[in-house]
């Protein structure tokens, strides 16, 4: 190889090394400072894209949890307002088996008359008045919960109803084999009345429906409510894998990442050293001209 000025062959070689070892350095160190191990597209393009792509199926699947959840809370409400209901029941049932008997006074009759009234009155307002996020939770309309996992496909909607709950009647909605959602009226409790024994033994007759109605209507609110509790389980369960995945995508491997910074470090004084060296070459042609 002959000696010459104008091109520094070995300089040259020497500089891209180091250069390469630079940025190689520079990204280890961003590794390890982030903890991530894809800080830009160019680190690795295809596992920035499916970390992006799991970080939406992990968004929607933690809302999808919440979704459920609010589900399983109005399905509470419901059913805790309609254990109340059954207590008033059950104290109507014995007003009314008190008032079928005969030897009551007309004042006996009158205020078994005027407590159950009040029952029947009060089962009305617990239709109207009970509320789950400022939204009345006894109606014949179901109410929709999505569940989905970002993806149309991963998308499912669980239709929850409570039924009515009206001063009229107690409104029952079951599911029957077929799947189909049917009504049933219930018991008509603002046309009974205990004054007199008679009318007392019919008001039975529709309190018995009544408890019987109210009794499928929480028995269907508990299979909702098992079915949104589920469901928020499963989603809860993806968004934790999901998780997992994605982490094991992003997340610095700090051994190799520690290997890399010890590897690049020593190429990187050995480059300015060998830099250095092809450098001070050029000053030896100096000698020929001495």
């Amino acid at each position: 190889m002959s000696l010459g000025i104008l091109t520094n062959v070995a300089a040259t070689y020497a500089e891209n090394n180091l250069n390469q070892t630079q940025n190689s350095l520079q990204t280890t160190l961003q590794q390890l400072s982030s903890g991530s191990r894809i800080n830009s597209g160019a680190d690795d393009a295809a596992g920035l894209s499916v970390s992006d792509g799991l970080s939406a199926n992990e968004a929607a699947l933690t809302q999808s949890a919440q979704n459920a959840q609010n589900g399983v809370g109005l399905l509470q409400t419901a059913d805790g307002a309609l254990s109340q209901v059954t207590n008033l029941l059950d104290r109507a049932t014995t007003l009314a088996t008190e008032a079928s008997n005969g030897g009551l006074t007309a004042a006996q009759t009158t205020a078994a008359d005027t407590e159950f009234q009040s029952i029947v009155k009060e089962i009305g307002n617990i239709g109207t008045n009970t509320n789950f996020n400022s939204t009345n939770v006894f109606s014949a309309t179901p109410t929709n919960f999505v569940v989905s996992d970002g993806t149309v496909g991963g998308t499912t909607t669980i239709g929850a109803t409570t039924g009515a709950l009206t001063t009229a009647s107690v409104g029952l909605t079951v599911t029957d084999v077929a799947g189909t959602i049917t009504t049933a009226a219930g018991a008509n409790l603002s046309t009974q009345n205990l004054a007199t024994a008679a009318a007392a033994t019919t008001a039975l007759g529709a309190i018995t429906t009544a408890v019987g109605d109210v009794s499928a209507q929480r028995g269907s609110l508990g299979a909702s409510i098992n079915q949104l509790s589920a469901a928020a389980n499963v989603a809860s369960s993806e968004e934790v894998n999901l998780s997992s995945a994605q982490s094991s995508i992003l997340s610095t491997n700090y051994g190799q990442a520690t290997s890399n910074l010890a590897k690049y470090q020593v190429l990187s004084q050995t480059g300015i050293s060998a830099l250095a060296q092809a450098n001070s070459v050029q000053q030896e042609i100096l000698k020929l001209l001495q």
